[in-house]
């Protein structure tokens, strides 16, 4: 909330200095995904629905069909993902054939509950998908894309790169390690197969003592309590680093591979123990989504959030036919914010939540 007494509130967080690079490096996204003929796409932030996630709470907004009228709850997207699997479900029926390779989107996202140096209520997304493409090959697209604008940093300002070590990249190509291999090479032992007793034991062994709150008998919050604590801070510490093959109980909405135990074919990637993006081999099946939406509110609902509506338009796309495809969804302010050599978000936007 705006305080009068604070003289300056009404300035922006950030220098004008890093406010131009952030317009040059998004130009320069524009054109690295114009150049692979990739369509840039809007769709709508504000939904009657939104994408169902056990840990992402949407900011809900009342909209009314006039005034006066009783209202109706809608929903700011914590991602474009269902605007853009519903395009490229409609681009796969139309056959033309000058069809583009994938489509891509640079968008605001809202998610609640979020706040801190690398978190902010409203932050910018870039979201991009890929038809005929597995997720490996959107690793590949995801290097690329980070190496170019570190050597766009670097060509415009020879010698930054001494007050940001982060932009003496090597050629050496990203490290990929599985979620089980990050794990063994921290913990000393894979997890995927283990119970949640014994994950109880490793971390009280890694000295890591789980908070009262969490449930000591799901499996998925005592992974996410090594990853966060022990597993991250590791990740890509000299190069940026993808960690992928995460639990299958963590697919969201990614395909899942019948490995044993199974995984599902996601990565994310890190810079300095930073997760800068999150990308998938598609879900095509619109059962297999049915499935993980009920499973998805049956955890809310477990953790004391509401349940959100069925992804009744999403479903109806799938059922036509979505493409095989892979998408990555990457954030924005993180990466300018590292490739920057900034510490928090709040220094790479106008304005962070306290002075918006």
């Amino acid at each position: 909330m705006f305080d009068a007494n604070e003289a300056l509130s009404w300035k922006p967080t950030t220098a004008w200095r890093i406010l131009r690079w952030r317009a040059a490096l998004i130009q320069e996204i524009r054109d690295f995904f114009n150049e692979r003929n990739y369509l840039e796409v809007e769709t709508p932030m504000l939904s009657q629905e939104t994408v169902i996630d056990g840990h992402l709470d949407p900011i809900e907004a009342q909209l009314n069909t006039h005034r006066g009228s009783n209202s109706e709850t809608w929903y700011l997207q914590t991602s474009p993902e269902f605007g853009m699997k519903r395009l490229l479900a409609d681009l796969h029926q139309s056959k033309a054939s000058d069809q583009p390779a994938g489509l891509f989107q640079i968008s605001k996202a809202f998610r609640n509950s979020e706040r801190g140096p690398r978190h902010n209520p409203e932050f910018t997304m870039l979201e991009w998908y890929e038809v005929e493409s597995d997720y490996h090959a959107q690793m590949e697209l995801t290097e690329a894309l980070v190496r170019r604008l570190v050597h766009l940093i670097n060509e415009r300002e020879p010698g930054i790169s001494s007050m940001n070590p982060r932009l003496n990249m090597t050629e050496t190509p990203f490290h990929r390690l599985s979620y089980d291999d990050a794990n063994e090479r921290v913990l000393n032992c894979r997890v995927l197969s283990q119970s949640a007793a014994d994950l109880l034991i490793l971390c009280r062994a890694e000295g890591v003592e789980p908070p009262p709150t969490l449930d000591t008998d799901n499996r998925d919050a005592l992974w996410n309590l090594l990853l966060a604590e022990k597993v991250e801070p590791t990740l890509g510490t000299n190069n940026p680093e993808f960690l992928c093959d995460y639990p299958a109980s963590q697919a969201a909405l990614a395909k899942v591979r019948d490995d044993d135990p199974p995984v599902a074919e996601r990565f994310e990637l890190y810079w300095d123990g930073i997760e800068l993006c999150n990308g998938y081999q598609e879900l095509t099946d619109p059962e297999a989504l049915r499935q993980r939406i009920f499973q998805e509110n049956s955890r809310r609902l477990a953790e004391g959030a509401t349940a959100l509506p069925t992804c009744e338009h999403l479903i109806a796309a799938m059922e036509s036919g979505l493409p095989e495809c892979s998408g990555v969804a990457l954030g924005l302010d993180r990466l300018v914010m590292l490739l920057l050599g900034q510490s928090s978000l709040c220094d790479v936007i106008p304005f962070s939540y306290d002075r918006a």
